[in-house]
């Protein structure tokens, strides 16, 4: 495992789907991840700093786990099957460890809550490029990630202005 942090959000015009993107600390290769509407709002409210009126998902899911006095000790994007991307949370409570099956989005995002670090098997960075294309256009490439990036309208993220 290699800890990461967010490189970014994206929408995959290909797609229409948000992109989260992952880059290793030391590493120059970068993770795209696919995630839903809800999921990227949610990341992109905490990346910006925006708090909502009333508690949003992650908020809740944040103060059940303080209220329990439990804490997020990491979490970990572990591995990619069926092009779909697997995360554990890792939570201590009362002394006990606890790993909690969760999507790679909901685990980010409730990292960002409780900044807790955020670790990614490092293999799924070497993922090939036949993997690649299945998953969707995005390059993997931190330049032709930047490039195509940079090709994207401001225009594209209005659902997400903040």
């Amino acid at each position: 495992m290699v800890e990461a942090k967010i490189e970014g959000l994206a929408l995959d015009m290909t797609t229409n789907s948000p992109v989260v993107i992952l880059a290793p600390t030391g590493l120059n290769k970068v993770l795209p991840i696919w995630i839903g509407h809800a999921e990227a709002w949610g990341i992109a409210m905490e990346l910006s700093g925006v708090k909502s009126k009333r508690p949003l998902t992650y908020d809740l899911l944040r103060d059940i786990i303080g209220t329990l006095e439990a804490t997020v000790e990491r979490v970990e994007i572990t591995e990619l099957k069926e092009q779909t991307f697997y995360a554990r949370i890792h939570l201590t409570a009362n002394g006990r460890k606890y790993e909690i099956d969760a999507r790679p989005s909901d685990s980010i995002a409730l990292a960002l809550k409780v900044k807790a670090q955020i670790f990614v098997n490092e293999e799924l960075f070497n993922i090939s490029a036949e993997d690649s294309e299945r998953q969707s256009t995005m390059p993997t490439d931190p330049e032709s990630l930047r490039e195509r990036l940079k090709r994207i309208n401001p225009e594209d993220f209005g659902k997400y202005s903040l």
